[in-house]
Parts: structure tokens; C-alpha cells; sequence
């Protein structure tokens, strides 16, 4: 009987030891970091911001979401009365690859599996020669469940640095370098 319960408990310290490893061995996405450039933690807790709108764009769905700086700034009227947003203002644009639900009525198209998240903070002292925005993209792995920094090899090809959007985002210099537009609620 002794015998049996060591077999037993050493089990159960086996499968609590690789339970643990696991654990520990999980990405914590807050200590991704573009080289030279934004880190996720800056945007901690973004999961849970407002949303700024919806878009769909190159087969992705997305959802845009800001702080609350970003937020009031969009009710404000920025940037179509002509005013920058704020300093400190962040935005984060989810994108998954769509899926449709064929058995649920209309069949909506709904996210399915996540593809990245991108970032934007207005800081115009930091990103003054950026029009004072930083800009990061991560890129999502569903199989590791991580997140690692575009390169210049995805698309849109990223720099390592927090300029990396800068080039796209100059089209929309009279709107303060932001293409999202906050929907009518």
C-alpha cells in the first residue's frame, strides 16, 4: 500500500511540475517589444478600451479601439475641426482573418482567427520627426499562442523603430496622421 501511494503522489508531482512549466514557459505579451521602438506594455490593458470603429481591409476584419484620451479627443471633434489629438492619446487596431458563421441566422462573418495588433500613441516630443505619433505592429502566432514584432518581410513591411507607419499614415497629415474615423453612435 505504501508503494501505491508513492507511485500516486510522485504521479501527481509530475503532472504538477509540467503543469507549472507550461505556465511559466507562456509568452507574456507585455514584454514584446519592436527593436528601437514601442513596447506592448504601453498599451496595457487595451483589450478592454472603447471602440473607435470597425474596419475590413486586404481580407482582415478589425476592430479600432482608443483610451480614453483618444476617445474624447474623437467627441470632441478631432481631427475634423482642424485641432491634433492629445499627447498620451493611444489607439489599437485587432485584426483577425474573418469567419462565417454558417449556422447561426444571416450567417454572419464574425473574427476568427487573430492576425495581429497594431499601436499608435501620440507623443509629440518622443515622435517629434513622426508627426509626433509612434507606431508598432505585432504579428499573432495561434499556434504559439505569441506575438513578435512585423519586420520588413510582412505586409506591410514594418522598420524597427517606432516610425514604422509613418510613410502610410503622411496621406492623412490634415487629419493629425489618423485614418480612423470615429462612427456616429
Amino acid at each position: 500500500m505504501k508503494r501505491n501511494t508513492l507511485i500516486g503522489l510522485s504521479g501527481s508531482v509530475s503532472i504538477a511540475a509540467l503543469a507549472a512549466g507550461v505556465a511559466i514557459s507562456a509568452q507574456d505579451k507585455y514584454t514584446v517589444q519592436v527593436p528601437n521602438g514601442l513596447a506592448f506594455s504601453e498599451f496595457r490593458g487595451y483589450e478592454d478600451w472603447p471602440v473607435i470603429a470597425l474596419s475590413e481591409n486586404e481580407g482582415l476584419i478589425a476592430v479600432i479601439v482608443g483610451n480614453a484620451a483618444m476617445i474624447d479627443a474623437y467627441k470632441e471633434g478631432v481631427p475634423a475641426n482642424g485641432k491634433p489629438f492629445p499627447d498620451g492619446a493611444r489607439m489599437a487596431k485587432i485584426h483577425w482573418s474573418p469567419k462565417k458563421q454558417e449556422t447561426y441566422p444571416g450567417q454572419p462573418t464574425v473574427p476568427g482567427v487573430q492576425h495581429d495588433v497594431d499601436f499608435m500613441v501620440k507623443d509629440s516630443k518622443r515622435f517629434a520627426d513622426s508627426g509626433g505619433w509612434g507606431w508598432a505592429a505585432f504579428a499573432y502566432d495561434a499556434a504559439s499562442d505569441t506575438f513578435r514584432p512585423f519586420t520588413t518581410a510582412d505586409n506591410p513591411p514594418q522598420e524597427n523603430d517606432a516610425k514604422c507607419g509613418f510613410a502610410c499614415h503622411t496621406v492623412v497629415q490634415n487629419r493629425d496622421y489618423v485614418f480612423t474615423e470615429y462612427g456616429k453612435r
